[in-house]
């Protein structure tokens, strides 16, 4: 079992190459396919060179419209760039945006969010990746995006590259054959990461009284989140293979594409 690949990029946090995790029967993620990150606000193809090398063609955003409006994609010369707004169906998801927006508050973080509240409400918002109109569209997009040969490497991404950058990750994976320990292995992997994106943030939270709990729910990564997923998936569609044709309505020829380009 392997994690992704780093990328030692000095403009785009978080970035990954799912490449050379391991699948069952000897087989391996291909390099060079399929990256995962942080926003894309901060990119600079000139001055990062390691980002420059990846060829980039495919760009898709998980975010919100109003965390692009906030800071929109730099998109590498020539590349495609798809929106797919997980969570634009408010109504079943958006937890993490508010939760960071409360960091902003310790004192009142502190009264609504503690006692593992805040942990709650991101393990909710991980059930609605997988159960929510927008988030289940938007999955359908991502993986449609990776089995098309002519969309070159492609590159997926929300805010932090976390929650669901971190779910689309593990459903690539799933539906690659990958054990859920390799799955949760990745998913973990990214945390020190994260940490180290939002530190000063985090410094600034607890410096004025909030709750440290608060803050690594909102920034971490827990195994009980992506639990939360799988276990909604396998309630509701019985295995990822159904989900995906069923729940996010891929057909088999791209199910069969997907597993045909990402699989070395």
């Amino acid at each position: 079992m392997s994690n992704s690949q780093v990328v030692e990029s000095t403009t785009v946090a978080n970035l990954r190459d799912l490449g050379g995790i391991s699948l069952p029967g000897g087989g391996r993620v291909r390099p060079g396919t399929a990256f995962r990150s942080g926003q894309l606000h901060r990119l600079d193809l000139r001055a990062d060179h390691a980002v420059s090398a990846l060829g980039i063609r495919t760009v898709v955003d998980l975010r919100t419209a109003f965390e692009r409006a906030s800071r929109p994609d730099r998109v590498p010369a020539g590349a495609n760039l798809l929106v797919a707004d997980v969570m634009a169906d408010t109504s079943g998801a958006g937890a993490a945006n508010r939760l960071g927006a409360a960091m902003a508050d310790p004192a009142k973080a502190n009264r609504t969010l503690g006692g593992g509240r805040a942990r709650q409400a991101l393990e909710k918002d991980y059930r609605s990746f997988v159960t929510s109109a927008s988030a289940r569209a938007a999955y359908k997009q991502l993986l449609t995006a990776l089995a098309r040969p002519e969309g070159g490497p492609v590159l997926f991404h929300c805010t932090a590259g976390k929650d669901r950058t971190g779910w689309g990750a593990s459903l690539i994976l799933l539906l690659l054959g990958a054990d859920e320990p390799t799955v949760r292995a990745e998913y973990l992997a990214v945390g020190p990461a994260v940490r180290a994106a939002f530190a000063a943030q985090v410094a600034t939270f607890t410096g004025a009284g909030g709750d440290p709990e608060i803050a690594d729910a909102v920034i971490g990564v827990h195994p009980s989140y992506l639990a939360a997923a799988i276990g909604t998936m396998t309630e509701m569609w019985g295995d990822v293979e159904s989900y995906a044709r069923a729940g996010l309505g891929l057909k088999d020829e791209t199910v069969d594409a997907l597993r045909t380009r990402l699989t070395a």
